[in-house]
């Protein structure tokens, strides 16, 4: 119904004219708000109400073919014919019409049954589905406008106008973060034997450098499963890089020593660098401004594609610190892809990357790298949310959270201090903290200090580390462990989700390599320890009451751990 026929129309039916124009002028709002969407492609300051959000999303999903019921599913009894034929205006004789058995998967999708992009490019615009495609494409503009004026990534930080910045360039990828980054990482691939073999044909005198495949990704050790395991599915040789720990603080942080050995050692091997910006404590965010300008200066007078950077940023919007470590990075050195998660940072379901560039030919790669068309529902979910936040909801979540870093931090300095503990000193990184649970086994704890637990865990682990015939020392280390996890499973039983308790020496083999100190991301971290995240989305009442079932769950632990000694 067109908003100019509404007088006339309404007042066919006896309605006041002066009624019709008060609800006409709602309708005007509304009508105004979703042009200036569309027009200005940014996101709106307030946010929008869940009615605005349904007629839009409606709205878009009518203009895609699947939107009749024709070409539905025809079971249910539908008659989908009248006495004068086929009543309706589209058919579909296709494979792949969008068809909806169910009426509330169809409700649960907005009637959205094409999902997004064609064979070739994720981002491509479907003629089927026009309404999917404009959706697809605004929720992008809508997610980089967030990162840029909410979390604070540059769009722009070179001369003039160029887009260099790390949020200069974007796509939406319907796959997790270990996913996205295997699709971004093939992408990097194809990219560098492209250019190698351009400048091949061109230049015979770099024959024996060029000659080589680039097959291998320094990746500088976080100990994560899904960033190992997405190396190895692009088809490519991981090497680990090792880690250090700060001498004046517990913070385990890049070697930028090693990377540069192996950049020395691999050479023309090496494809690209994989930094990380969000961690669990102790590790903290790698120097990726410093290994930015590594990389860039390593490639200066090398001939090829050069050695590309790749930051996992998963959760990393929410840190105004890493952000502008991304920002001068891209500044001072080379960046080449941002993978950034779509739930932990926009608190949607799991699901969806967003993937962030200062360079377009990079994206485009990307997209155009995508097998096949993709669901939707990714940014469906991303839509309705960003629209529900506004630009002012989004910063609020934000700030949300640095307001509670520092009550965050006191509680869990108060919980350490009460059962003999600390909290580890990793200033840089504010997401994750860490608390020791180097004494969470000894029932007397006045006589005890941290020095004295550090060096029995050390002397402990390398008892049995040297010493192939001292039994008793491993299987002492074995129970400690042990006894150590049994602490993290009281916690969940407790309904207490998202803590981490990392014994010492522990180790991990994934997909035939051995990770030593498994959870801290150094081989021979001294403390056992938890950890426990001050992340968006946590309120001051779920924050409070977490650290009180901490404590009970602490003395419960105690008085167990008292009952077992006196038996």
């Amino acid at each position: 119904m067109q908003s100019d026929d509404i007088p006339s129309l309404f007042g066919s039916l006896q309605i006041p004219s002066n009624h019709t124009s008060v609800g006409l002028s709602n309708l005007l709002s509304s009508n105004s708000q979703i042009k200036s969407l569309f027009l200005h492609k940014r996101l709106p300051d307030a946010a929008w109400s869940d009615v605005q959000i349904q007629r839009l999303l409606l709205e878009l999903s009518v203009l895609d073919t699947n939107c009749e019921v024709t070409v539905q599913c025809q079971f249910h009894g539908v008659n989908a014919t009248s006495s004068s034929g086929f009543a309706h205006r589209w058919t579909g004789a296709g494979e792949r019409e969008g068809r909806i058995y169910s009426n509330l998967v169809s409700q649960r999708h907005f009637g959205l049954g094409h999902g997004i992009g064609r064979s070739g490019d994720v981002m491509e615009a479907q003629p089927k589905a026009v309404g999917s495609s404009a959706l697809l494409r605004l929720t992008l503009r809508l997610a980089l406008d967030a990162v840029r004026r909410g979390a604070g990534l540059n769009g722009n930080v070179g001369k003039g106008d160029a887009a260099n910045g790390p949020a200069a360039f974007g796509t939406l990828l319907p796959v997790c973060t270990g996913m996205s980054m295997s699709l971004v990482l093939s992408v990097l691939r194809d990219r560098a034997r492209s250019l190698d073999a351009e400048l091949h044909c061109t230049d015979t005198g770099n024959n024996h450098q060029l000659q080589q495949e680039r097959n291998i990704v320094l990746w500088s050790r976080i100990d994560q499963k899904s960033c190992f395991k997405a190396i190895l599915s692009a088809g490519l040789k991981c090497i680990v890089m090792p880690t250090k720990k700060n001498h004046d603080t517990d913070e385990v942080s890049t070697d930028l020593d090693a990377l540069q050995e192996a950049l020395e050692t691999h050479g023309n091997s090496v494809l690209a660098v994989l930094t990380t910006t969000s961690c669990f404590c102790p590790r903290v965010p790698d120097e990726v401004d410093k290994v930015a300008k590594l990389i860039l200066k390593w490639n200066q007078g090398k001939p090829g594609a050069g050695v590309a950077h790749v930051i996992n940023h998963a959760y990393g919007l929410q840190c105004q610190h890493t952000n502008k470590l991304l920002n001068r990075a891209c500044t001072i050195g080379r960046v080449d892809a941002i993978i950034c998660s779509t739930d932990k940072n926009f608190l949607v379901p799991v699901g969806g990357a967003l993937i962030l560039s200062p360079n377009s030919e990079v994206i485009d790669s990307i997209s155009k790298n995508y097998p096949g068309r993709a669901s939707a529902s990714p940014m469906v979910d991303l839509f309705i949310t960003l629209l529900s936040m506004g630009l002012n909801g989004y910063k609020a979540v934000l700030e949300q959270r640095i307001r509670l870093l520092n009550l965050f931090r006191e509680s869990l300095e108060r919980v350490a201090s009460a059962f003999g503990e600390r909290v580890l000193n990793c200033p840089r990184n504010t997401i994750s903290f860490g608390i020791t649970l180097d004494n969470l086994t000894k029932l007397d704890n006045n006589n005890l200090s941290t020095d004295d637990l550090i060096s029995s865990h050390v002397t402990l682990s390398a008892a049995a580390a040297d010493d192939d015939d001292d039994n008793d020392a491993k299987k002492q280390q074995q129970e400690l462990n042990s006894q150590i996890t049994k602490f993290g499973s009281m916690l969940f039983t407790r309904c207490i989700s998202g803590t981490r308790v990392v014994p010492c020496g522990s180790t991990n083999t994934i997909s035939g390599h051995t990770f030593h100190g498994f959870g801290s991301s150094n081989d021979n971290y001294p403390h056992a320890y938890m950890t426990a995240a001050c992340a968006v989305g946590m309120g001051e009442e779920e924050m409070k009451e977490f650290f009180a079932r901490l404590e009970r769950a602490w003395v419960d632990y105690r008085s167990k751990m008292k009952k077992r000694q006196n038996k």
